[in-house]
């Protein structure tokens, strides 16, 4: 394989060295599982596989992992397939196991890292499906510096109801519609019927499209992969996920072949180009918080301060749900991101000469690409955005937010805010009080204790956020949380608040009725309490006890930084 780096001799060894002798007893073992003498003198390809058959997101990723892993052997590398945990999102959201989800992040990266340097193996394919699998798929490539690439399982094709199409979040929103008399029992149980016809991760720009559509941008996955459907309408897998498995493993065995490693693509441009397309598409406030983390991994220097920076430069392009229309299937018979990101290249948006898995840059995987078609509204020009630049994900400080929290504006035109506190310190206490009518217009909700400790886990905010919505309260009361918002939150939503309620941030002395500003032209969002009482309340704050004091949950909270940092253990 020509200068290929080696790293799996140290399982199978070469014939004739002493590593070979030493590692009989290891190819007697891997004999047992159909290697052969051939394989011997292969790359090992580790093949990460999330497949759970609990959620859609990812009820078709051990058929595509058998694809890719069929296709890794006919490439030239020798494949070792393993799972690793899912965590739905969707099935889990508002209840204790939404706890688990931020924290499956890491568990996945972990899981992988295991299996890599276990096995000490070439090069590595991880497939994701639901949002956490996402960047849980390519943390531990830039971790340990691997030569590997990802492929996302794709995206749902829409429900159907009348000349509607539905999604996992017309769900959510028929159950705030429903109690607010707006829908009957047979409307919602239709709704719940329908939104799903299939596998995939959910449809609009939530976080499973945002992420998949950042990595491609960062170049760690194959141009097109991710905006290309998960299935087609009989359920099977698409066409255009078996050509991504099979160009996914060759590409791999041309970067073994290079010895192109994920640092050399994961550059600090790489991550700007990401930055940039996820904005661009009205991506969810979740790529703040997973961007960071794998800047992280990186061993790049990415802060809240940057990546509002690069937000507000960027124009909203795309029309996409929870705020506008259209869902990936409708920009992927646009073109797909491809399409998106010539538009953002041509107008000097993008780093044209990031060098990406397919072993040339972004400007020479999109020289070819056709650019925006006319009598569309799926994707906007950029001399004539769907809204203007700093008008999609937005930073804010203040004294409620000293290290930084995120506001989704999704291009509304939302003007300053101020109105009384109604304080919950758990999701559940707030969404009694949205579903009971207690919460009135001009109302400014906080929950807090919902942050990466104080959770732990940092919750998403989804189940009240859209019951706001669906009670008609969406552009009328605000929501504030050391918590985290799902990529269908719509609204006025700010999370990500940093410093949390469990440890001493000023969202956790906040009372019922205080006054709260939200202050967009200065950016800030800040308790209008005087220093003094806010000293007095600071002095008599305690921390509250940890709920969970064994298992994962405690370790996660004993070990995870703040949101403004990426909520990351490593």
């Amino acid at each position: 394989m020509g200068s290929m780096k080696r790293r799996s001799n140290q399982i199978t060894g070469e014939k004739g060295s002493a590593s070979w002798v030493e590692r009989t007893a290891s190819r007697t073992m891997l004999r047992a599982v159909r290697f052969t003498d051939e394989d011997f003198a292969k790359p090992v390809i580790a093949v990460a596989v999330p497949y759970t058959n609990g959620t859609p997101c990812n009820d078709h990723i051990r058929e595509l992992g058998d694809l890719v892993q069929h296709e890794v052997e006919a490439a030239g590398g020798k494949a070792i397939v393993f799972g690793t945990p899912v965590v739905s999102d969707g099935i889990s959201m508002g209840t204790e196991a939404m706890k688990y989800s931020l924290v499956s992040r890491e568990v996945i990266a972990d899981a992988i890292e295991l299996m890599t340097e276990g096995y000490q193996v070439d090069g590595v394919i991880t497939l994701s499906g639901c949002d956490k699998t996402i960047p849980a798929a390519l943390m531990p490539i830039a971790r340990n510096d691997l030569v590997g690439l990802t492929l996302y399982g794709g995206s749902i094709l829409p429900g159907q109801h009348g000349n509607q199409e539905l999604n996992i979040v017309s769900a959510f929103e028929g159950i705030g519609a429903h109690s607010a008399g707006k829908i009957d029992d047979q409307e919602l149980h239709t709704i719940e019927c329908r939104a799903c016809p299939g596998a995939g991760s959910c449809g609009g720009m939530y976080t499973a499209n945002t992420m998949a559509s950042a990595i491609e941008a960062m170049g760690m996955s194959l141009p097109g992969s991710s905006s290309n459907m998960a299935v087609d309408r009989d359920n099977k897998i698409s066409e255009h996920k078996h050509k991504d498995a099979g160009d996914s493993a060759r590409a791999l065995m041309e970067l073994l072949k290079k010895n192109i490693t994920a640092r050399q693509l994961m550059t600090r441009k790489a991550f700007e180009n990401a930055l940039t397309v996820a904005w661009a598409l009205g991506g969810s406030t979740n790529a703040v918080l997973h961007l960071l983390a794998l800047a992280r991994e990186a061993h790049l220097d990415l802060t809240l301060k940057d990546i509002s920076a690069i937000t507000s430069r960027v124009p909203l392009l795309g029309n996409f749900k929870p705020f506008g229309r259209y869902l990936m299937n409708d920009l992927h018979r646009l073109g797909g991101v491809p399409m998106a990101m010539k538009v953002l290249l041509d107008a000097g948006y993008l780093h044209g000469d990031c060098l990406t898995v397919t072993g040339r840059t972004i400007e020479e995987n999109l020289q070819d690409i056709p650019g925006l078609p006319a009598d569309q509204n799926v994707l906007f020009p950029v001399g004539a955005p769907y809204a203007p630049a700093g008008r999609h994900i937005r930073i804010l400080y203040g004294n409620l937010a000293e290290e930084g929290c995120v506001l989704k504006q999704s291009g509304k035109d939302l003007a300053n805010m101020s109105g009384p506190a109604r304080v919950f310190d758990r999701e559940e206490d707030a969404l009694s009080a949205i579903l009971g009518g207690q919460i009135n217009p001009k109302d400014i909700i906080v929950i807090r204790y919902e942050g990466p400790k104080g959770g732990p886990g940092m919750r998403e905010m989804l189940s009240p956020s859209a019951a706001l919505m669906g009670a008609g309260l969406g552009d009328a009361v605000a929501l504030i949380t050391d918590g985290r918002f799902s990529g269908g939150t719509h609204g006025i939503m700010i999370g990500h608040v940093a410093p949390e309620a469990q440890t001493g941030g000023t969202i956790g002395l906040v009372r019922e009725g205080d006054r709260i500003e939200i202050n967009l032209d200065k950016e800030e969002l800040n308790l209008v309490v005087d220093d003094k009482e806010l000293a007095s309340r600071r002095e008599n704050w305690q921390e509250p006890a940890q709920r969970y004091k064994q298992g994962v949950l405690a370790k996660y909270a004993r070990l995870v930084s703040s949101a403004s940092q990426g909520a990351v253990t490593s």
